[in-house]
């Protein structure tokens, strides 16, 4: 490992869950930033993190800090992630990896011209079971694959002010969850070449449920729903002409999957044997891709995600959903 030292920006769950799986990974975690004093110094304490700061500013100057991870709100994802570049510091930013494509291109373009990592936290991509199914697709396993379909549903709070449903907070399903399928299908079958999308709104004008379907190259189709108001499977299939990879409840997250013939006949079974929830592994990618001196991530380049977040603006255009200060 490079033996990075991680700065901590933010202190809600997000956070929470991060800094837990860096602890498991044996990860050195050097600070933490919030807006309240009194949050990062319970959040300092119960992770034995050495120095607690009251603002995010004074996190991402401190000069024992090599890599921030930015846990806030998407609409405040650009404003952290530069403020850290502009210090020097290589970022690991949660996904969505900002509100929109102009906010990700800009982030991009700072860390290249700073020289620094710019990566996006979809932490999904990091799993093993996901450097599994990549294999089985890539190596032929599959045949000709036809489908990639997944669901990220969810019963989530209705409360109009819970970040979920504020729009100047960038609520909504699809930045928060329908990222983790429009991702998985881009990563196995690449950019689309068409993508429609339908939905429904909530009350605050958010969006409440999100299906898509995008044709790929060779013609593959890709569907996807998310929902924050229901909870569905969350399952993810595969499907080719010579076999289908079936990935189990909860598929974004550590666990089983099979390679099942068209017979129904299993030939092949992963077993999860990931160490707490798993989102270490994208802090262990990064800091494996900055010990070699790389600047951008293999499984997931910086422009791979300025596109996807175009292709979320083109889904909420055609929903109708806009954020504050948006044109």
């Amino acid at each position: 490992m490079s033996g990075l030292r991680w700065g901590i920006l933010a202190t809600g769950g997000i956070a929470t869950s991060f800094t837990s799986d860096l602890r498991h990974a044996g990860l050195d975690v050097a600070a933490v930033g919030s807006r309240s004093a009194e949050s990062s110094a319970r959040f300092a304490d119960r992770f034995e993190i050495p120095r607690a700061h009251g603002s995010y500013e004074a996190l991402v100057a401190d000069p024992d800090v090599d890599i921030v991870y930015v846990a806030t709100p998407h609409p405040l994802h650009a404003e952290n992630a530069l403020a850290a570049i502009a210090h020097g510091k290589h970022v690991l930013v949660e996904k969505a990896f900002t509100q929109d494509a102009a906010q990700a291109a800009a982030v991009r373009d700072a860390a290249r011209s700073a020289g620094v990592l710019a990566m996006e936290a979809m932490w999904t991509r990091y799993l093993p079971h996901m450097a599994w199914v990549r294999e089985l697709v890539r190596g032929g396993r599959l045949g000709e694959v036809r489908t990639v379909t997944a669901d990220h549903t969810q019963s989530l709070p209705t409360d109009p002010s819970h970040r979920i449903n504020a729009l100047a907070l960038g609520g909504g399903a699809l930045l928060d969850l329908g990222i983790y399928p429009i991702s998985f299908a881009w990563d196995l079958l690449g950019a689309p070449e068409s993508l429609v999308a339908r939905g429904r709104l909530g009350e605050t004008g958010a969006d409440t449920e999100v299906a898509t379907i995008s044709t790929h190259a060779g013609g593959a189709i890709a569907t996807t729903l998310s929902s924050s108001r229901a909870a569905g499977p969350n399952v993810a299939h595969v499907i080719g002409t010579a076999a289908r990879i079936d990935i189990d409840h909860v598929w974004y997250t550590p666990t089983t999957a099979r390679l099942t013939l068209p017979d129904g006949t299993v030939a092949e079974t992963w077993e999860n044997r990931v160490t707490g929830r798993g989102m270490q592994h994208q802090a262990l990618a990064a800091e494996r891709i900055i010990a070699d001196g790389g600047r951008d991530s293999d499984l997931l380049p910086i422009d791979e995600t300025v596109a996807i977040m175009a292709a979320l603006d083109d889904i909420r255009s055609q929903l109708g959903v806009s954020y504050p200060g948006e044109s």
